[in-house]
């Protein structure tokens, strides 16, 4: 009887365990991941990963989640429901922010220091192209039929086109200072582009490539996230007393604003819709504001410049 019982605790325990919400947070300063339980907002364990990561994306089909080392040249791969390391991929140069297309043929990485793009083939993360970039490449964004990728510049206030099928440059147009964040608008026919210098979203017709407004959020309007409605994209503003701006894709306006202080960052919404985390660059934290009381719900404390934030169980792309 008491092996039975003993058996019993075990199944049961590992079932809760397989249920339980992990959130995973980047310390980019430390080198190290902090794994956060979803349910208690605790922070359960702390894992030294690599120099410099600074953005993570799951893959495709989900079962491994990315984190890019900008400063130690790779890739690994956790299991985004337990946290346990699964592979690295070496000799993937410089890769500051990470991206899928959305027919997941190709595999994109922005080289922030060494100012270049590279091309990798998405199934084996081989080096199709390596592109130069004016200055300082960013973040980046897809069409949805994934024939263009688009680059942030941010030391060159430019938005940098690529032909995905071609692999050249297709153009590069000026933008508003220190761009950023960029998204794709749920329609397909704008590009957001959030500007650190100039606190706003900038909207770009880009078949056109002519930008045709420019929305107020905040200073240092960092990076977009989106709602998970097909309609609203929240805007961290990173300065110390920080907010979040949620802007309408329907009316391109700002609809509402959340203090979060901190320098918010990088975003996920959790897919019940009712909590946005951010990480705080600036106060080793992250974030966790109700947005059904539109105001900051708690704190968690967790390692030096914070910046990407990721559970599996969260709101849609667009």
């Amino acid at each position: 009887m008491p092996r039975l019982l003993a058996l019993f605790v075990f199944l049961c325990g590992n079932q809760m365990a397989a249920h339980a919400g992990l959130a995973i947070a980047l310390n980019s300063a430390d080198g190290t991941l902090s794994l956060i339980d979803t349910d208690s907002y605790k922070v359960t364990g702390k894992i030294n990963v690599c120099k410099e990561p600074h953005h993570l994306m799951p893959t495709p089909d989900d079962k491994s989640l990315i984190v890019a080392c900008a400063a130690s040249n790779q890739l690994v791969f956790y299991d985004p429901l337990t946290g346990q390391e699964q592979r690295r991929i070496r000799d993937i140069s410089d890769p500051y922010q990470i991206g899928f297309s959305p027919n997941r043929k190709w595999f994109v990485a922005t080289s922030l220091r060494l100012d270049r793009v590279d091309l990798y083939d998405a199934a084996d993360f081989r080096l199709l192209a390596r592109l130069p970039a004016p200055k300082t490449p960013s973040h980046m964004a897809f069409d949805d039929a994934s024939q263009f990728v688009f680059i942030t510049l941010q030391d060159s206030n430019e938005v940098m086109a690529i032909s995905l099928p071609t692999q050249k440059v297709a153009w590069v147009m000026p933008v508003a200072a220190t761009p950023a964040g960029i998204v794709m608008s749920p329609d397909n026919r704008y590009l957001l582009v959030a500007s650190m210098g100039e606190g706003v979203v900038e909207v770009i017709e880009w078949r056109a490539r002519k930008s045709v407004r420019q929305i107020a959020t905040a200073k240092a309007a960092h990076n977009l996230q989106p709602k998970g409605d097909g309609r609203h994209f929240f805007v961290s503003n990173r300065t110390i007393d920080g907010s979040i701006s949620l802007l309408d894709t329907q009316t391109m306006s700002v609809v509402e604003k959340y203090d979060v202080p901190g320098g918010p960052d990088d975003m996920m919404v959790r897919a019940d819709g009712k909590e946005l985390w951010a990480t705080a660059r600036f106060a080793r934290k992250v974030q966790v504001v109700d947005l059904v009381s539109k105001q900051l719900k708690l704190s968690i404390p967790v390692g030096s410049s914070p910046h990407g934030v990721f559970f599996l169980n969260h709101a849609g792309l667009r």
